[in-house]
C-alpha cells in the first residue's frame, strides 16, 4: 500500500539498515538507497509518502536532491545531517525540509517523528475548501491545493498546514505553540523557530508585499493570524 510507502537516501548502509528495520516492525514499506540520483529515480517510479534523506551523498548532495524533489512534489522530506547548528536548520527548511534530525539519533525518536507525521496524514480527513477575497485565494484541504489569482502556489506539506490551519481560524490570533501542535502534533521536538521560517517562506509565496502582508499577520509578543476576507 503506498500510504505507507518509505525513501530512505542515506550512504551509510549501517544507518539505513537500522532505520529500515525499526520502521518494518512498524508496518512501513521502506525502500533504501545509498545515491542520491538512484534516490531520484526510485522516487520517479514509486508513490512514496515520505523521503529520509541524508545531507552527505557520494554523487548529488542531500540539498540538491531536496531541490529536485520539490520541483514535483509536495512529499514530506527528513532530513538527516551531521550540521547541527540553527542557521543549517534554517537552511534545511528553506529548501523544503519539512523535518530535521541531527546526527547521532535516535532511531526510535525517528520512528516516533515517522509514526506521529502518518498519524496526521490518515486523519487528515477534513475536505473543506476555503476561499478568501472574492474566490482570489483558494485553499483546498482534500487536494491540498492552494490558488492565487487563478495561479495554482506549491507548498511543502508543512508550510500547507500552517496556511490552513490560520485561514480555517481566520481573524484567531494563534501562538507558535497552538500551530506547533496542530501541524506537529503534540510530541514535537523541533525548535522555536520552525514556524518563523516556515511563516517567512509561506509570505513569499503569497503576498505581494511582505512588508505588508496580507493574509499572513504578526501579531506581536502572541503569534499570527490570517487576515483574507471571506
Amino acid at each position: 500500500m503506498h500510504m505507507k510507502n518509505i525513501l530512505i537516501i542515506e550512504d551509510e548502509e549501517k544507518v539505513s539498515g537500522v532505520l529500515k528495520a525499526y520502521l518494518e516492525k512498524e508496518g512501513y514499506t521502506v525502500h533504501c538507497t545509498t545515491k542520491g540520483l538512484e534516490g531520484i529515480q526510485l522516487f520517479k517510479k514509486i508513490e512514496f509518502k515520505l523521503v529520509i534523506l541524508d545531507l552527505m551523498l557520494p554523487d548529488l548532495s542531500g540539498e540538491e536532491v531536496c531541490k529536485i524533489i520539490r520541483e514535483t512534489s509536495d512529499v514530506h522530506i527528513f532530513m538527516l545531517t551531521a550540521k547541527g547548528t540553527l542557521t543549517d536548520r534554517i537552511d534545511g527548511l528553506n529548501i523544503g525540509a519539512d523535518e530535521y534530525l541531527v546526527k547521532p539519533f535516535s532511531p526510535r525518536e525517528l520512528t516516533a517523528r515517522v509514526n506521529a507525521l502518518f498519524r496526521r496524514l490518515i486523519t487528515a480527513s477534513d475536505s473543506s475548501i476555503l476561499s478568501f477575497d472574492n474566490n482570489m485565494l483558494i485553499i483546498d484541504y482534500e487536494k491540498r491545493m492552494v490558488k492565487l489569482n487563478n495561479k495554482e502556489i506549491t507548498f511543502t506539506p508543512n508550510e500547507f498546514d500552517i496556511l490552513y490551519a490560520l485561514a480555517v481560524n481566520k481573524g484567531i490570533v494563534l501562538t507558535r505553540e497552538q500551530l506547533i501542535d496542530k501541524v506537529f502534533g503534540v510530541d514535537f521536538e523541533g525548535f522555536d523557530r520552525t514556524i518563523d521560517v516556515h511563516i517567512k517562506n509561506i509570505r513569499k509565496k503569497l503576498e505581494e508585499d511582505t512588508r505588508k502582508p496580507r493574509y499572513i499577520i504578526t501579531v506581536m509578543r502572541v503569534g499570527y493570524k490570517f487576515g483574507g476576507e471571506n
